[in-house]
């Protein structure tokens, strides 16, 4: 009986120290990377020059993070920016250059309610007519787009602003674009404009 008692509580000990160990995992949806910095900043490496980008995480806290992950696990590397409109966005992050679609982590919570405007080149998630559709596409605006804000409807989340390489935005949007066919897309750049990685900086 001792015998089995002792069995019993060695297995009891061990299933806490599991459970301990699984509680003790840091979170895997972004938030574990530079937690403690509320303005991470990332460098997009393009094939037209690179952008640093200052995200907003006091305003944006599920979209920082949700875009981090996707940085970290090396995404974003060697994807397109599909969709270019002259003083309107640069679209990107969502297909390889060969327009297969990336897998995504799942849709994330609209915050379009944070105060950040869609405003010359501030940087803001993409998504369906849904508002909470959003998933890993992110798109540059090139314009302030006041109609892109929430007002009686929900708006497109703004999670940081440009810092570094406007004039790499400013010569995309001089690229030539047309519809594709094939996809039945407008505003496809005719060749392709690739962001190459996105790189998390060290905190300043």
């Amino acid at each position: 009986m001792f015998k089995t008692l002792f069995i019993l509580s060695a297995l009891l000990l061990t299933n806490v120290a599991l459970t301990n160990v699984a509680a003790a995992k840091p979170k895997q949806n972004g938030s574990h990377i530079q937690p403690d910095n509320y303005y991470p900043r990332v460098k997009m490496v393009t094939s037209m020059g690179d952008i640093i980008v200052e995200l907003d995480r006091s305003r944006a806290p599920i979209t920082v993070n949700n875009f981090l992950r996707y940085v970290e696990k090396r995404s974003y590397e060697d994807t397109i920016f599909h969709r270019i409109v002259a003083d309107f966005v640069i679209q990107g992050g969502g297909y390889d250059t060969n327009f297969v679609e990336k897998p995504s982590f799942g849709t994330i919570f609209n915050e379009s309610g944070n105060g950040l405007k869609n405003n010359m080149y501030s940087l803001t998630m993409a998504r369906q007519n849904d508002p909470h559709t959003a998933n890993r596409q992110f798109f540059l605006n090139m314009a302030d787009n006041e109609s892109l804000n929430p007002g009686r409807d929900w708006g497109y989340t703004v999670f940081g602003a440009v810092v570094e390489g406007y004039e790499v935005l400013d010569k995309m949007l001089l690229v030539k674009t047309d519809f594709d066919p094939k996809y039945g897309w407008n505003d496809v750049p005719v060749e392709q404009v690739v962001l190459k990685k996105v790189v998390i900086l060290p905190p300043i």
